[in-house]
């Protein structure tokens, strides 16, 4: 990867965690990394653990950033999800999975929370 995506990944991730914030969600977690992958945000929001993944896009040559989450990154963070859950005997508890889709472009970003985008069951 190389600098300039690495930069607007962390910079993605920042307005992801002050947009979150200001939602009322209070983060656990940023990067949290397994062998298989890594979970961008884990957050609490009222009771529901919630597993965020974060799409910056710089521009719109590649698509809107919300389009990036395929299938198969929805299958990896449901698994990184169940293996989280596991680890921290958190089974029982409710969760769910947000995207959080940043395209910036033009000197100014538009943040978008898509909140439940994707369940467990239909990856």
């Amino acid at each position: 990867m190389t600098r300039q995506r690495l930069a607007l990944g962390k910079a993605g991730e920042n307005l992801a965690c002050q947009e979150l914030e200001r939602r009322g969600y209070a983060i656990i977690a940023r990067r949290w990394r397994q062998r298989a992958g890594e979970i961008d945000i884990i957050a609490r929001h009222g009771r529901i653990l919630v597993f965020v993944e974060v799409k910056a896009r710089a521009g719109g040559a590649f698509g809107e950033a919300a389009e990036a989450v395929s299938r198969r990154k929805r299958r990896r963070l449901v698994q990184l999800a169940r293996m989280y859950l596991a680890r921290h005997r958190l089974l029982e508890s409710p969760c769910r999975f947000d995207v959080v889709a940043i395209d910036a472009g033009a000197g100014h970003a538009v943040v978008q929370v898509f909140q439940n985008a994707f369940d467990a069951g239909t990856t």
